[in-house]
């Protein structure tokens, strides 16, 4: 336990602007500062920081509070965590009683797993300094990259023994609990049997803001094909592959400093950059752009450059990556390095004076960069010709600044030689095309219970499909769309029910599931009712009994018709007689349910007659991942079970 007299030394010794600057880009505004707010995405900065008060609020989401509560809400951290990290950037010294076994246990899975991380990269990087094989290996190929004692110390790099399970036994000697080694993805464990997933590999640590290791990247020093070269920490608790930016925390001071930001693919481009003096420098770690990193990368700057190897393949499929850097209003610049070369051996082959040079001298706004990149491409042939006009357009027309927007469109009309009235006439076609989609996307969006109230299907379930209820939610859909049922959420009892109309109701369950309607007449009317409800509009009978396509006019008429009764099989799953209007409440959801429960029990079926195939093959792999999906199906189908208050026959 931390005493009462250190905490408060803590809280007044942090200068919270000093403990914010180290996340968020701010920016002095009178006495205040200002900068863009880490808890939600804005374009608008509307978080604002207190230096007198000692105070944080944002105006747009509502989050505030000291710079505790602030580590706190950041960093994922309880009070008494968020003091610790805020003492050790102070350089505060907290004496603190021993945890017991009780309090240790009781310690949480996310701070557990971050200790793991912490012991892995010190143990890898003791193996690669002062492990014989270590050194013979993993020092050697750092070397060879020309990585020096600072950088490697810098960036905590390391090695991974090769002999199977070395780094899980020490791990486990040292009382880590296999639990956290298997949830970080260090260890793997198979057939009663664990091992090193990164073994016989250099290792990369990739840290969070805060500092705080969170996953790892392994490089085969391997010629073997067939072994992967680059290996990642899987998805974990702490580890989000598409929210992480390598390099980000080594680099973010000389981000807000320079206001300015390298963009690069690989760990070893960042870290010979850093040798080199460029600083500020992030890589994506070779996965597409996401809309997580460059939400990071806003805290700190508006301003990315990227920088790209000769590659054309590599340079085509981030194309996408720039549109969506566009689109979030930042200014995207680029260079491109000679044939042969990337950032990593550039700065390797050559001075870091010769390093800049070549870096100033070559940066393209992206508009010339692109224009000359497919006009090269292109060459005399006018189809490619329109289709690169198109290309170039559609990222213009991403920006929501009017005024970048009107100068990238000269620009683009006075290198293409086209007028430039044409240019316009295009982007506002695209950006008229876009409002539209997102409206349509608020649509649905506003279709949608906050709480679906039934379990949801698991979506490795593909190609099964329940045709004779699909034939019942027509016809709910046709006769009762526009009726209101008061909806209780299955896993909320307790909770006031929601008043929703039908269709919307069917409309989110079949869509939150991404379920199909097999039948081609049923799944027209489906979305044409879709649409209509949507777009608020009554849903009624006639208009589908009319309707100008005679087959879907057949079936809807039939579906309406007075005579028609109830399948065999709704009514197996407990409808009972009676006015079908009274019961609406519990007969649809009863429906929705049925549905699925078909769906599962056939799917079911379908995984047993897999699983028979890979046992046949002996694909235990293909085998284990199979059973763990018969498993859930099944935990699903005793769940509704459940829900229905039936017996399940086993």
């Amino acid at each position: 336990m931390i005493d009462q007299n250190t905490i408060e030394r803590v809280l007044e010794t942090a200068r919270i602007e000093e403990v914010i600057q180290d996340f968020v880009s701010l920016k002095k505004r009178g006495v205040n500062y200002i900068g863009l707010c880490p808890f939600h995405n804005e374009k608008t900065p509307s978080f604002t920081v207190s230096p007198s008060k000692g105070i944080f609020k944002c105006f747009g989401c509502g989050k505030g509070g000291n710079s505790a509560h602030f580590i706190m809400e950041h960093e994922h951290l309880n009070f008494i965590e968020a003091i610790k990290y805020l003492a050790k950037k102070y350089n505060i010294e907290i004496e603190e009683r021993e945890l017991s076994e009780e309090e240790k246990l009781l310690s949480n899975e996310r701070e557990s797993m971050l200790i793991v991380s912490s012991f892995a990269q010190k143990y890898f990087n003791d193996m690669l300094l002062n492990n014989d094989r270590g050194i013979a290996i993993g020092l050697s190929y750092f070397r060879e990259r020309g990585f020096n004692d600072t950088i490697i110390n810098k960036f905590g790099l390391g090695y991974c023994p090769d002999g199977g399970d070395d780094f899980t036994k020490s791990a486990l000697a040292k009382g880590y609990k296999i639990e956290y080694l298997e949830k970080t993805g260090l260890s793997i464990t198979r057939e009663n049997r664990s091992f090193d997933r990164f073994k016989g590999r250099v290792m990369f640590p990739i840290h969070n803001i805060a500092g705080r290791v969170i996953g790892f990247g392994g490089r085969t020093l391997s010629t073997d094909k067939k072994i992967a070269k680059y290996l990642n920490s899987p998805e974990s608790e702490i580890y989000h592959k598409s929210k992480v930016l390598y390099g980000l925390f080594q680099a973010k001071n000389t981000i807000v400093k320079n206001d300015l930001c390298y963009l690069v693919e690989g760990y070893t481009d960042v870290i010979s950059l850093h040798q080199s003096g460029i600083e500020n420098v992030v890589a994506s770690s070779g996965t597409s752009l996401t809309e997580g990193q460059i939400n990071l990368l806003k805290r700190f700057s508006q301003n990315v450059c990227i920088l790209y190897d000769s590659d054309p393949a590599g340079i085509k499929a981030s194309q996408r990556g720039i549109n969506m850097l566009l689109e979030q209003g930042i200014n995207v610049s680029v260079v491109l390095f000679p044939e042969g070369e990337d950032p990593d051996s550039y700065a390797r082959n050559h001075s870091n004076t010769e390093l800049l040079d070549y870096i100033n001298n070559n940066t393209d706004d992206f508009i010339r960069f692109k224009t000359n990149l497919l006009l090269a491409e292109a060459k005399n042939d006018p189809i490619k010709r329109a289709g690169l006009i198109r290309d170039v357009v559609e990222s213009i027309a991403v920006i929501s600044d009017g005024i970048k927007r009107t100068v990238y469109l000269q620009e683009c009309s006075n290198i293409l030689e086209i007028d430039e009235q044409i240019l316009y006439a295009e982007t506002a076609k695209l950006r008229r095309r876009k409002f539209q989609e997102q409206e349509k996307q608020k649509q649905r969006e506003n279709l949608k219970l906050n709480n679906p109230p039934t379990p949801p299907v698991p979506s490795f379930l593909h190609n099964v499909y329940s045709e004779t209820l699909e034939k019942e939610i027509i016809r709910v859909l046709l006769l009762y769309g526009n009726e209101i049922i008061r909806v209780v959420a299955i896993d909320e009892p307790n909770r006031d029910p929601d008043d929703i109309k039908i269709a919307n109701y069917v409309i989110t369950e079949i869509r939150n599931d991404e379920l199909e309607l097999s039948n081609l007449i049923y799944l027209k009317i489906f979305e044409e009712i879709e649409k209509f409800a949507s777009n608020n509009i009554d849903i009624k009978p006639e208009h589908f009994i009319n309707h100008h396509d005679p087959e879907l006019s057949h079936v809807a008429a039939l579906l309406c018709s007075q005579g028609y009764k109830l399948s065999k099989l709704w009514s197996k799953y407990g409808s009972a007689p009676g006015d079908e209007r009274l019961r609406l409440s519990s007969l649809v959801p009863e429906l929705i349910m049925s549905f699925k429960r078909n769906i599962l029990e056939l799917g079911l079926e379908k995984i047993q007659k897999l699983i028979v195939e890979a046992e046949t093959n002996k694909n235990f792999d293909r085998l284990k991942e199979l059973a763990s999906d018969q498993i859930k199906i099944m935990n699903l189908i005793y769940k509704l079970s459940k829900i229905q208050n039936r017996v399940l026959l086993r």
